[in-house]
């Protein structure tokens, strides 16, 4: 009985792992905050910044206590110094692929801010030489962290065949609610952003819709865009609906920069039942058999699995094993990528896109 309980012993008393030395990637998607205000939880640990924007990267290191020597204003010279497991990128949608290619030949895994890419034919250069090189390209959303996603998710099978799924996302536009000017001078560019609304907000619901039809492509695509305040955003659109179909499931996307209000919610609709996903927590439901629908609390997600940073550490230590079509996963953001731009396609040539088989 002694040598199992010292290999017990031995099990409680094993240290913690090394927390994953993370570079940033540019700090002007102020989703950035995120982690530069992030408590030291002890899973990951900022070893270098990269940003040319010195007056923007000295406001953060005041708000944020950085010390300044952790700047770099050269990619390759910061990747090459400070040697990251992982960056985390916090730029314009169109420098992911950059970031890729000088991170993926260095054996350097990346997380990017949603969406993965600024198109397709960017998103695909990327898997590529993510593949190529062995390394996690992975996409944060903040809908992966409610603990309401995924206890719709769970709940999902118990409302029947699903009928149709509709996501709601945005607010009252990025001027509106005050971004700063070097978030909002990219992601008012068609080019920087590739789109306004429709790929700053349509992606979650592409996102979100992969993953409850888990990883099925839809046959097609259908979306309208408007340009409703052509005077705030003259290059690109502040409204999108977008339509996926699947054989006997309709997913319906609507991403404004116009609604009265921030939003980030989910509307299941089964056979037999229905669920709404209101925030990160509060859910409205009714089940087979209900004759009125019940308030439902989701429990947070655990610690370890609650937010990008922890999960991410978990998957380079080999803690997390990821299932396939994961919310953050490149399968799954392989596919937003393609709804995406057949939604570009479709609103612009006002016709429905059907994907190839």
């Amino acid at each position: 009985m002694i040598l199992p309980l010292l290999l017990l012993l031995g099990a409680a008393q094993a240290p913690d792992p090394e927390p994953v030395r993370v570079a940033v990637v540019g700090l002007t998607h102020t989703h950035v905050h995120w982690v530069l205000g992030r408590e030291d939880r002890g899973d990951i640990e900022i070893v270098g910044i990269y940003e040319t924007n010195r007056d923007l990267a000295e406001r953060y290191s005041a708000q944020h206590g950085y010390s300044m020597d952790l700047v770099w204003d050269d990619l390759d010279a910061m990747l090459d110094a400070v040697r990251p497991e992982a960056v985390l990128a916090f730029n314009p949608i169109y420098d992911h692929l950059a970031t890729v290619q000088a991170a993926a030949p260095r054996g350097i895994h990346v997380m990017v801010e949603k969406p993965l890419a600024v198109s397709l034919e960017h998103a695909e250069q990327m898997a590529a030489l993510a593949r190529e090189h062995g390394i996690e390209l992975l996409t944060n959303y903040e809908t992966t962290w409610y603990g309401s996603t995924h206890a719709a998710r769970r709940i999902a099978p118990e409302l029947g065949p699903m009928r149709k799924l509709v996501v709601r996302d945005g607010h009252q536009g990025p001027k509106e609610i005050g971004v700063n000017e070097e978030f909002l001078e990219w992601l008012t560019d068609p080019v920087l952003n590739g789109g306004g609304a429709l790929t700053d907000f349509g992606c979650y619901g592409a996102n979100l819709i992969t993953w409850l039809m888990r990883g099925e492509r839809p046959l097609s695509v259908t979306a309208v865009t408007q340009q409703i305040k052509p005077d705030v955003y003259p290059d690109v659109d502040d409204e999108a609906t977008i339509i996926v179909t699947y054989p006997e499931t309709q997913g319906i996307i609507q991403a404004s920069w116009n609604w009265p209000m921030n939003r980030k919610d989910l509307s299941l609709y089964g056979r037999d039942g229905y669920l709404h996903a209101l925030d990160g927590t509060r859910m409205r439901l009714r089940l087979p058999g209900d004759s009125v629908e019940a308030p439902v609390e989701a429990e947070p997600l655990a610690k370890g699995v609650d937010d990008p940073f922890a999960w991410l550490a978990g998957v380079i230590r080999g803690t997390i094993d990821p299932e396939e079509y994961d919310l953050s996963s490149l399968e799954n953001n392989l596919i937003v990528m393609e709804i995406l731009e057949a939604a570009k396609v479709s609103a612009a040539e006002g016709r429905t896109v059907r994907l190839a088989r």
